[in-house]
């Protein structure tokens, strides 16, 4: 039986934002293995083509669309053109999100993790103080509106076929100090948290069960770029913050993600954080 299958139907239609390479592509692979019909969408056409040419390959049905999520009259169009397509949608992946990845970002970041692993006074690290207005409005446009705009977008389909998976992608920023360099990323993402609990509460009577899975880090192709960035005492900094000693790939994350989209399961309104041990 597939385990994807949403009695009565047979192939569900799942919507994947940032589903561009990295751990967007993967979410999208690891559910069109499990039967699912994909919609995909992200900002960039050109990693979005890539993701596309993959799933084709493997011979899923797939509609792919640039959209940017932080437009609610973007994401409006994209979902209706889904359910013209499709006929519904059945999983939601909030995935869609700004990453700190900027120079600055990494700086922040490397002094951080320097300050958690190395013994010095303690001190403030001036991270907050000097964010700007548009950096950190920026970050809530996309990580915590978008996943709003999707997840009413998605919900007028399922509240009235009574059936529908979310699932929130999340990370360990939202739910510990581990990203205290990047305090606007770890607000969105502590949003995120919120926003699941709320709306799991709201509508797990209508059988839409809404999770999220809060990530530590991912091995991504732009995480590995950052450890090649690093000297050899910067990288054993960070893997003494993980239990594990490495990053997550992204097929595990990609397997936790579709067991929540699955049938059956009694997961409602969870919080599953795969992070190697950093935060239990």
């Amino acid at each position: 039986m597939n385990p994807l299958n949403p009695n009565p139907v047979k192939t569900p239609v799942a919507l994947v934002t940032g589903a561009g390479p990295g751990l967007g592509g993967a979410l999208a692979v690891g559910l069109a293995q499990a039967g699912a019909r994909l919609v995909i969408c992200d900002i960039d056409p050109e990693r979005l083509q890539l993701t596309e040419q993959r799933l084709l390959t493997m011979g899923a049905e797939v509609l792919a669309r640039v959209c940017d999520v932080s437009s609610s009259a973007a994401v409006d169009a994209l979902v209706a053109e889904a359910a013209s397509h499709f006929g519904t949608v059945h999983v939601l992946v909030n995935n869609a999100a700004l990453v700190p990845s900027s120079a600055d970002d990494a700086q922040r970041r490397n002094a951080h993790y320097a300050y958690l692993t190395t013994p010095e006074p303690r001190r403030s690290l001036g991270f907050t103080a000097a964010m700007s207005d548009e950096e950190w409005l920026r970050f809530w446009a996309v990580n915590v509106h978008g996943v709003f705009y999707c997840t009413r977008a998605v919900l007028r389909l399922m509240e009235a076929q009574r059936y529908g998976r979310i699932v929130n992608v999340a990370s360990v920023a939202g739910i510990s100090a581990m990203s205290s360099h990047s305090p606007h990323y770890s607000a969105t993402k502590g949003a995120v948290v919120a926003f699941t609990k709320a709306v799991a509460a709201e509508v797990a009577g209508a059988n839409i069960f809404v999770n999220a899975i809060a990530p530590g880090g991912v091995h991504t192709p732009e995480f590995d770029a950052y450890l090649q960035s690093l000297d050899e005492a910067g990288r054993q900094r960070l893997w003494q913050m993980i239990p594990a000693g490495r990053l997550g790939t992204m097929e595990e994350y990609a397997a936790t993600v579709v067991h929540l989209a699955c049938d059956p399961h009694y997961l409602v309104g969870q919080i599953i954080s795969p992070n190697g041990g950093c935060v239990i």
